[in-house]
């Protein structure tokens, strides 16, 4: 079912003339992929980001250091900065992306920054704001993992949606 929901969603962003970019931790480019796969892809995705070290999250997506230390890397702002910040690093000719879309999260089996696996944040970041869900997702580190994208996807086109209206 998620690749019915990316061709959707890819033919959708087309259809508006939106660029898409993505920050991955816990997906590690499964997100991307899923979006990659589909025909016609290149003409919205700009690219993502596989920020799965904690540091990178900061030096290449503008993730607040400070936050980082405090809070780790599985939170909801975490999320949200992750979003914002791949639309600027995805810019072409100083345009940012239209859309960012972000994945943070444990996918297991160990816990991590003191959250147990399966705690997960999306964002999708536009221009006029940044939507943040957090999930619990039981399973294994592979069905964490492809939840998470599932999540996004669906995330994706909620936004999509409330911006038609």
């Amino acid at each position: 079912m998620p690749e019915a929901i990316a061709q959707e969603l890819v033919a959708e962003l087309a259809r508006r003339g939106l660029t898409l970019a993505v920050a991955e931790s816990l997906t590690g480019g499964l997100l991307v992929a899923a979006f990659i796969a589909v025909p016609g892809a290149s003409a919205v995705v700009r690219g993502g980001v596989v920020a799965y070290s904690t540091p990178l999250k900061h030096s290449l997506l503008g993730v607040d250091a400070v936050l980082l230390a405090e809070r780790g890397a599985v939170d909801p702002a975490v999320a949200a900065q992750m979003a914002e910040g791949v639309r600027l690093a995805c810019a072409v000719d100083g345009v940012p992306a239209s859309i960012g879309l972000s994945t943070t999260g444990v996918a297991g089996p160990d816990p991590q920054d003191g959250k147990p696996a399966g705690t997960v944040y999306v964002a999708v970041a536009t221009d006029t704001g940044t939507r943040v869900v957090g999930l619990t997702i039981g399973g294994s580190r592979n069905t964490v993992r492809a939840s998470v994208v599932s999540e996004c996807l669906v995330q994706l086109k909620v936004v999509l949606t409330e911006s038609r209206d």
